[in-house]
């Protein structure tokens, strides 16, 4: 990460005051098939309880990340403690906790670890908590530190250390996750990261921002990829063109970051959909696919011809990998439209004429009851990495934009290979990798030089 990083944090620092530039990166992956992904759709119904009863300077800056496993999850780095420890970890705006993973961990091996011992302002407590998701589940003590992200430091942070740790959480080198939703959904009961940074008027503008690319072709792959852009404190307008629409969260109290799904076409036609509360979507930075009502989800495959039930109870449609997929989604004012090929999860076996659809049944046919304060969908990066999203405090709302020529236009940025592209000779793949990767090195530097 760092080898691809640094050469341009250095550029931007030379370059710019403010705000500053820096490229995000991502890495690779092996192939998943259903069972990982049933595996992330149970997590995403433990995580959003589906089915259960139960006066500094003022800056903005763009963050690196990683994109790891396909698009699985966005990363950036966190620096934690004096001297600082580094880490990277999830950037999640589907929960409001930052937790890393501790040095007294016995479980939790190959990862950076939080070290209280190296750090001469952390202040440890006795107080602990433990937090549940559908593939298990982090434990440890609260702790306050410094935190610090880009150039935005917060003193006294709290923060979970990581004691207790089911091996499913964390893979390929993720040490934890940020939390970028609000305090009112915190197990830590902390104000998240970000928030004390709002109330510390540190932030320029009360946003945060969001470009993410796609995967390149698996097998010409590196370990670490660039992923795209977050910006916290404002946005980036190389990377968007017109207009973004901002709608309101319909929440007094916001907890979540919500939308209500209004309306949904598939191949050019609406679909019925649910209302009220089964309506309401998380946005999910945190999240790969899209998860759903069971009716809706059901109205949405019955529209694709030949599509059909995965075999067992994971909530998954397969399709006809010949046939590409266009959807819109509509949160009440402008439809956003998917790329087929973010719809696309892959074959259902090598030589298949079936493959994967990446929206699924996320109650498993369980209503969602009309004052539920669990969101019916979960609208995660399968749309995303086709807008430029913002997240915005005051007031409360998320704005979409269509991205820039300079991104993308369309979600796919210059010089990315689709996962499926083939590949008929492996060394002159690895020539066009290159070539792409220092077409999209480019593009960071050009987008570096325009938002100065």
């Amino acid at each position: 990460m760092k080898s691809l990083l640094l050469p341009f944090l250095w550029i931007s620092l030379a370059l710019a005051v403010d705000p500053i530039t820096v490229p995000l990166a991502r890495r690779s992956r092996t192939h998943y098939g259903i069972e990982h992904y049933a595996s992330v759709a149970q997590s995403l119904r433990a995580k959003y309880n589906v089915g259960s009863s139960s006066g500094r300077r003022r800056a903005v800056e763009d963050i690196p990340m990683i994109n790891q496993h396909s698009d699985a999850s966005y990363l950036g780095e966190v620096l934690i403690g004096t001297p600082p420890q580094a880490f990277e970890v999830v950037l999640d705006t589907g929960s409001a906790d930052l937790w890393v993973a501790d040095i007294a961990c016995a479980t939790c091996t190959g990862i950076p670890l939080f070290d209280p011992a190296r750090s001469s302002t952390v202040q440890q407590s006795a107080a602990g908590t433990t937090i549940r998701y559908g593939s298990g589940a982090v434990a440890g003590s609260i702790n306050r530190d410094t935190v610090r992200l880009g150039n935005f430091t917060v003193e006294r942070q709290t923060f979970l250390a990581a004691d207790q740790l089911s091996s499913t959480l964390l893979d390929g080198g993720v040490s934890g996750i940020l939390g970028l939703a609000f305090e009112t959904i915190a197990s830590t009961r902390a104000t998240p990261f970000w928030q004390n940074l709002l109330e510390n008027n540190q932030l320029s503008s009360p946003e945060m921002s969001f470009w993410l690319t796609r995967f390149l072709n698996v097998s010409i792959a590196r370990e670490a990829e660039p992923g795209g852009i977050f910006t916290l404190g404002g946005r980036n307008t190389s990377l968007y063109s017109g207009e973004i629409e901002f709608l309101d969260l319909p929440v007094s109290f916001p907890s979540f970051w919500l939308l209500p799904v209004r309306r949904i076409t598939v191949q050019g036609r609406s679909v019925p959909i649910s209302t009220g509360s089964a309506s309401l979507a998380a946005i999910d930075t945190g999240t790969t696919l899209i998860g759903g009502p069971s009716g809706d989800v059901e109205a949405i495959w019955a529209a694709v011809p030949g599509s059909r039930r995965s075999i067992g109870n994971e909530g998954f449609w397969y399709y006809p990998c010949r046939t590409e997929i266009n959807i819109t989604l509509n949160f009440g004012g402008k439809s956003w439209s998917i790329s087929p090929d973010d719809m696309n999860l892959g074959q259902t076996s090598f030589g298949s004429s079936l493959c994967l659809g990446a929206i699924f049944d996320l109650g498993l046919g369980s209503n969602i009851p009309e004052n539920s304060q669990n969101p019916g969908w979960v609208i995660g990066d399968t749309f995303l990495k086709n807008v430029y999203s913002v997240f915005r405090a005051d007031p409360p709302s998320i704005g979409f934009a269509e991205l820039s020529t300079l991104a993308g236009g369309s979600g796919t940025a210059p010089g990315i290979f689709n996962e499926n592209t083939p590949s008929r000779d492996s060394g002159a793949s690895h020539l066009v990798a290159q070539a792409s990767r220092i077409s999209l090195i480019s593009l960071y530097l050009l987008i570096i030089l325009c938002y100065l």
